[in-house]
């Protein structure tokens, strides 16, 4: 463990997923001395891409969103030769009674989609004219579906998107936090679709597209990693924060150890970029307000097993971006991504691979059996639904006992909870995707203003070379 003899040191990051890497690249970007600190052997968190047998296998995030702060991200990074868009005129499928149906990309298809039935079709096209109001409690996905559209639209359509996002279940997800728009356009205009058409993005404005890179999803926190340098130090557990305070400056120490080597560093900032879990248990020492808001933060579990096959084995066409899986079909499975469709170089010619998820908040159990019993399971769901006639010729499994946090009912009141207790610390910040969503580019942005709001203190409390100009 090499770390620059700096007492205190200005920044310190807990954490080496995409939210900590993000964070401590804005800062070093903006000439303040920083450290992040992850407890792995690797940075990156969940995002993973393996090869193996000339598969390039994602056992974390399939893709991401082109959102306007990653891909500003992605550039600074000189990725943009690296970067690879979907088709997004791609299908997506609905697994219903055993078949797969193209699901509706927009709104005229919902006119002549076979997901929907004529009176689900009829709400549909009418909610414009049936202004309603949210309820002043927190409602749940399912409730307000329901409410708006009824049980089919739920059922076949919402509650498969819902898992393929967030692995969660409908009956427990907040609206309010999951989906803020949504609520915001029935609360602001009575109608979601009257609240879609006001905030249609203006004429020529770029579109968000699923994309990944050449070489796999892992290029990112790998490219971040090296422009971090001596910065990131992996395998280095930090134990405990705590609060200290000379001549009227506040400042913490941070207990770390690497192998067994243990020390003690202070910080001027520090920024915990680590799960809910780990953080309560991180900041343990400077405030008992932590705990009880990060207990309240579940995460889902989530199998991933991904599998190679001969394409002459697979009677599906496989061109597309995959299906989801409405719980009705009594499947393990939540959906499948067709990556040899969706991104080149992701099989060997003549070969085709899918992903598969499964588990998640809806089916956590699964997550508990072996990992030959999974991919069995996986598997023999995919050759069921896709026709394949043989068995893959080679396969991974991965399972995140902890993939995904869960926006559940009360989350937005959680959030806030966590916010007034990290403002009554001074210099102490949090980073992460329980905070502002999952999405990687959700990430990005919320990691961004985070490292400005660090920037901002330490220029406050006078830490030298620190200014407070605005990151561009």
């Amino acid at each position: 463990m090499s770390i620059p003899a700096l007492t205190p040191f200005p920044a310190v990051v807990i954490g080496g997923g995409i939210s900590g890497l993000a964070c401590a690249y804005r800062l070093q970007q903006a000439g303040i001395p920083v450290l992040l600190l992850d407890a792995g052997s690797r940075c990156g968190g969940v995002i993973s891409t393996r090869e193996i047998d000339g598969f390039r296998f994602e056992l974390g995030p399939q893709s991401f969103l082109s959102t306007e702060p990653l891909l500003k991200l992605i550039e600074g990074l000189g990725l943009n030769d690296e970067l690879l868009r979907a088709d997004s005129r791609a299908p997506r499928y609905i697994l219903l009674g055993g078949k797969l149906i193209p699901a509706p990309l927009a709104p005229p298809s919902l006119l002549t989609t076979r997901l929907l039935g004529p009176r689900t079709k009829w709400r549909l096209f009418t909610e414009i004219f049936r202004r309603t109001h949210p309820p002043a409690a927190d409602e749940s996905i399912a409730s307000f579906v329901r409410r708006k559209f009824g049980d089919e639209l739920l059922d076949r359509l919402v509650a498969p998107f819902v898992s393929g996002i967030y692995a969660g279940d409908p009956e427990r997800l907040s609206l309010r936090a999951a989906f803020p728009k949504l609520h915001e356009f029935e609360a602001k205009y009575g109608s979601i679709l009257r609240g879609a058409m006001k905030s249609r993005p203006a004429k020529g404005a770029p579109r968000s597209g699923l994309c990944s890179f050449r070489d796999g999803m892992e290029t990112l926190p790998r490219a971040l990693g090296a422009r971090l340098g001596d910065t990131l130090q992996t395998e280095t557990t930090v134990a405990e924060v705590r609060r200290g305070k000379t001549n009227g400056k506040s400042w913490f120490e941070l207990d770390v150890t690497y192998q067994d080597h243990h020390e003690t560093l202070t910080a001027s900032a520090v920024i915990v970029a680590a799960p809910a879990d780990a953080a309560s248990e991180i900041l343990k020492g400077v405030s008992k307000t932590f705990a009880a808001p990060f207990a309240r933060i579940d995460y889902a579990p989530v199998a991933v097993v991904a599998a190679g096959y001969r394409r002459d084995h697979v009677r599906h066409a496989g061109n597309g971006f995959g299906f989801l899986v409405p719980r009705s079909e009594g499947l393990h499975i939540l959906g499948t991504v067709w990556n040899s469709s969706l991104f080149p170089g992701r099989a060997p010619e003549e070969m085709a691979c899918f992903t598969s998820f499964a588990g998640g908040a809806t089916d956590p159990e699964l997550c508990e059996l072996s990992e030959d019993e999974i991919a069995e399971t996986a598997c023999g769901e995919v050759e069921q639904v896709l026709g394949i006639t043989g068995k893959p010729v080679t396969r991974m499994v991965h399972c995140h006992a902890r993939a995904l946090p869960q926006y559940n009912l009360g989350h937005s009141e959680t959030v806030s909870a966590l916010a007034a207790a990290t403002s009554s610390v001074p210099g102490l910040f949090l980073t992460g995707n329980y905070l502002s969503g999952p999405a990687i580019g959700a990430c990005v942005e919320q990691s961004n203003q985070t490292a400005d709001a660090a920037r901002i203190y330490l220029a406050s409390i006078g830490v030298a070379g620190v200014g407070a100009v605005a990151h561009a």
